[in-house]
Formats: structure tokens, sequence, C-alpha cells
């Protein structure tokens, strides 16, 4: 039965992944609210070395409609109004000489729309990654049969692995559902 603890335990860590890659993806989806999250993806060239924003400067909300960007080093002003407008997030940066402004627009009823199709769509492809764990850890039992292993071992081990399946996909549905009410609560 070790065997199949091992893939198993692989087929969980795999789904666990799939549901953090989730997580931080829909943390970056803007619901109209200011966070710095909204601009983890965005790189800046520091002295030739492209790096996070958030290692560049200090990222705070002042309010709960705007993004206040204070970098280390006053040159970095402007390669990271730069690096925001490439971003291409829908976010326009507002320069003062002493730190950068980035005013959070409210969000209209079809970009709200636009926004849980593409949750939905992510929560769906985040289900086809668990889906996918599952059928590996079940060819891994498959030939682990071939191997003498015993066919009703190999039928709890899919069992078990059928029931993580069904516990990650429900997280994933529950996700789903609170970002989709987040941007929909106006």
């Amino acid at each position: 039965m070790e065997e199949a603890q091992f893939y198993i335990d692989e087929a969980n860590e795999k789904m666990e992944k799939a549901l953090s890659h989730l997580q931080d993806e829909l943390m970056r989806i803007r619901a109209g609210k200011a966070t710095p999250s909204l601009l983890d993806g965005i790189t800046v060239d520091y002295y030739g070395a492209m790096t996070p924003l958030a290692q560049v400067s200090n990222i705070n909300t002042p309010d709960a409609k705007t993004l206040v960007i204070q970098p280390w080093d006053k040159t970095m002003i402007e390669p990271i109004e730069r690096a925001i407008m490439q971003a291409n997030i829908g976010l326009n940066p507002v320069n003062n000489g002493e730190l950068i402004r980035v005013a959070i627009p409210p969000l209209t009823e079809e970009r709200r729309r636009d926004l849980v199709k593409q949750i939905k769509t992510m929560g769906e492809n985040t289900k086809v990654s668990i889906r996918n764990a599952r059928r590996d850890a079940n060819d891994e039992f498959k030939n682990l049969q071939k191997t003498g292993f015993s066919e009703d071992l190999a039928k709890d081990a899919e069992a078990e692995v059928q029931e993580i399946t069904n516990n990650y996909s429900k997280k994933v549905d529950e996700m789903v559902v609170a970002r989709e009410k987040d941007i929909m609560t106006i």
C-alpha cells in the first residue's frame, strides 16, 4: 500500500498547487478595491535587472480606491510609472515627483460580467488540472497492478484519490463563488 500512498500524496500535492495557483490568480483580478496584490505581476528595470515592484518600493492603500507607491530610490519613479502603464491592467499612475498614486476606477457592469467569466474560466482550468492529477494517479495504480499490486488495494487507492479530487473541486467552486460575489458587489 505504501507504493499507492506515494501516488496519492503526489496527486494531493499537485491538486494543492493548482488550488494555490488559482488563489494567486484570483487575487490579481481587480474588484474595484485597491489592494497591493493588483501590482504583483509587475516588474521594473532596476539597474539592469527585472525586479518585482514590491522589492523596489512600498505599496500602500490609504483608502479603498487608491494605491500609493513610494519607491526607495527616487530615480525609480519614472520606470515604475512606465511599468504600470505597460502592464496593461487598466490603471493610470500619477507621478508627483515623490511618489506615484494610482486611482482604482470603479468597475462598469459589463466589466464586472467579463471578470466573472474570466474567474469561472480560471476555476474550470483549475478543475481540469485537479482531474489530470487524479488521472495520473489512477494510471500509476493500473501500472502497479501489472506488477502484482492487489486489485482491491488499487480500487481503494482510486477511491481515496477520487475523494481528494472531490474535496479540491468543492474548494475551487467555493473560491470562485466568493470572488464572483466580491466582484459583483457594488
